[in-house]
């Protein structure tokens, strides 16, 4: 199986270094020549996990995404939000066909609020079926510092799900599989919402306590709307451990892909989304949040897109909607979380 990545930030450059660590060849889509010669001449990604060297003969690298998709048999999205359509849409509508596709992206495309499979069955008329998302917890710097991490893969076709997780597998990333292609997908959206919310909280300067249960109720609240939109009838905390492959996991909201993720992207001082709110609750503009960091914080379209979504799901969803009203309504973060604190259990 050769490997194509379209995206080279930091996410992106950790997936390469997975993939690479593991012997496979990859070509690797950059947006400039001069980022090419760089990568080629010092053997690392200056801007993103600069401490991560490559083989560089391990690397194919081009500026063209058309390339990569042609020359490749599973391709890894790893853009930000925000700009894959405008990458992928200029693309030949049949470039694609009987490719495999990963979404490593971690929010919505806004342009229609689509999550990636939907954008692509209907702008390339791409099956489902060869379709898989790649999600955390797992912050790219612990990638890069090779920490012990973990990566759910989600695919309707169980084997090609399971081989192309046994590609990622080294002694300091395990994986897991399961079938809850939108539920993983849209968990990860609303956790970075989430985590807005934790870092809007820390600026307000709450504590620990109050921090605690604003995430407890925040992992109610995503289970109440991935409910309505995702896999059905899901509680925490049931699990059936008997009736599942060592190496998969049920639909389960307790477990890592779903609540393991929004803890550590909530906690964690690598989590740019708690980075991007802190700023908001400390007072700055979003604009100037912004422009202050280097990265893309996903939850802040996100929070509009899932507030738009929600018109039509009835979500009981109070907390990602005072998010979304701090950032887009110019509710004051302050008068935003009195009312949070109103409604919390």
């Amino acid at each position: 199986m050769t490997f194509g990545i379209l995206g080279s930030g930091s996410w992106g450059t950790a997936i390469a270094k997975i993939l690479t660590d593991n012997g496979h060849i990859i070509h690797w889509w950059y947006r400039s020549e001069q980022a090419i010669h760089q990568m080629m001449e010092t053997k690392h990604n200056p801007p993103y996990l600069s401490g991560t060297y490559f083989n560089t003969n391990l690397l194919k690298l081009t500026t063209d995404p058309g390339e990569v998709i042609r020359k490749s048999d599973c391709i890894i999205v790893a853009i930000p939000s925000a700009y894959v359509t405008s990458i992928l849409l200029p693309l030949d509508k049949n470039i694609f066909f009987e490719k495999k596709v990963v979404s490593a992206v971690k929010g919505i495309l806004p342009e229609k609020n689509q999550l990636l499979n939907d954008f692509l069955k209907g702008e390339f008329n791409f099956p489902l079926e060869n379709y898989f998302s790649v999600l955390g917890p797992c912050h790219a710097e612990e990638i890069a510092e090779e920490k012990l991490s973990y990566l759910t893969f989600s695919g309707i076709d169980k084997m090609a799900t399971k081989r192309i997780a046994n590609k990622f597998k080294t002694r300091y990333l395990n994986t897991v599989e399961n079938e809850d292609i939108y539920g993983v997908q849209f968990a990860a959206v609303l956790k970075n919402i989430y985590a807005v919310g934790a870092g809007l909280a820390h600026g307000l300067d709450y504590g620990d306590n109050f921090l605690s249960v604003l995430i407890a109720n925040s992992a109610n609240e995503m289970a109440g709307f991935l409910n309505k939109t995702a896999t059905k009838n899901i509680e925490f905390g049931q699990q059936d451990s008997l009736s599942l492959p060592s190496n998969s996991i049920s639909n389960n909201y307790a477990v890592s892909v779903y609540l393991g993720d929004l803890l550590v992207t909530c906690y964690s001082l690598y989590s740019r989304n708690r980075t991007f709110g802190k700023m908001i609750g400390m007072g700055h503009a979003v604009k100037s949040a912004q422009l202050e960091m280097s990265m893309v914080a996903e939850g802040y379209p996100a929070s509009k897109s899932i507030y738009q979504i929600n018109k039509a799901i009835f979500a009981n969803m109070p907390i990602a909607e005072t998010v979304y009203k701090i950032l887009w309504e110019n509710l004051s973060a302050r008068e935003g979380f009195t009312q949070i604190e109103s409604i919390l259990v």
